[in-house]
């Protein structure tokens, strides 16, 4: 059974496919090049063991990351079937050509020389760009992500809790060996702005809110969303829990100006109402981006 949907052969969307990944493999490059690497930082993962192995043994990172991912991909794929195809190989294939070729010519100089707590935060961001970019192609640049599949399927533990042990193991084996122990927090940093930017470029910068509200005076409020505000909701009834009488629960979904507009309104008609806002970190449908606009992008 194939878990991934080919794009049409030498079409747009192939194209377009293809041109993030080696764009994104060029910036991740980048940024283990340029902020990471000659800082000895490890921000787990296949790059961050052949860090470990450059310093201790003169191995070129790019070469020695690739020599890991291939055995990794052909294991993933007997051990979880077809999930890597020719866009992951195109993937870690480019970085670690992009990783070398940049090295041999700039020579692996830091751009932030003395600061590694900047290196590593801009190092993370830069990286983590890189990574959205091959994310949103459909594709990964290899490393621990296989590594924790595999062992997920042998163990039954969370992928989330595999892929952090595993890190957490690398950079502790390079925290060893190095034996500088300000590694470490260099490296969470690396990792917390990788994972935050990651998201940001898979997801936008959303500033919606959810709104849930309880009250009485649904009925205006509702007019108020719909008439003022321009926008839909949902109503779901309920039954509350102290006293088991009825409630209506509306369920909204607006901009923070909308928000503030609307909590303006309750407070007028009805100061006892219960609301809560949640952060939404992306919309689809009606009103905001579509499904369709969503894949495309």
């Amino acid at each position: 059974m194939a878990f991934l949907i080919p794009d049409r052969l030498f079409s747009a969307r192939w194209f377009r496919a293809y041109a993030l990944i080696i764009a994104g493999a060029f910036i991740i490059a980048s940024g283990y090049v340029f902020f990471i690497t000659p800082h000895r930082i490890v921000p787990g993962g296949i790059y961050g063991i052949s860090i470990v192995l450059h310093y201790q043994f003169g191995t070129p990172v790019g070469l020695m990351s690739l020599l890991f991912n291939i055995p990794l991909t052909i294991a993933g794929i007997k051990v979880l079937g077809p999930r890597f195809g020719a866009k992951t190989i195109t993937g870690f294939v480019f970085t670690s050509f992009f990783m070398d070729g940049l090295t041999y010519l700039f020579g692996g100089q830091a751009l932030v020389p003395d600061d590694p707590l900047i290196s590593a935060l801009f190092g993370g961001l830069v990286i983590g760009f890189g990574v959205g970019m091959l994310f949103k192609a459909k594709a990964t640049c290899g490393g621990t992500d296989v590594m924790a599949m595999m062992l997920g399927k042998w163990t039954g533990k969370p992928l989330g809790q595999l892929m952090m042990m595993v890190d957490a193991s690398i950079v502790l084996i390079g925290t060893v060996v190095f034996a500088d122990w300000k590694l470490p927090m260099y490296s969470l940093i690396a990792i917390f702005a990788m994972g935050r930017t990651i998201d940001t470029v898979l997801q936008g910068i959303n500033y919606d809110k959810v709104a849930l509200i309880v009250s009485d005076q649904y009925t205006l409020i509702k007019d108020k969303v719909i008439g003022d505000l321009h926008r839909g909701g949902t109503l779901l009834k309920g039954e509350g829990m102290y006293n088991g009488t009825a409630k209506t629960l509306i369920y909204v979904v607006l901009n923070r100006r909308e928000l503030a507009m609307l909590q303006e309104y309750i407070q007028q008609i009805d100061p006892h109402a219960f609301m809560t806002v949640l952060d939404a970190s992306e919309i689809l449908g009606q009103g905001f981006k579509s499904l369709s606009q969503k894949l495309e992008d």
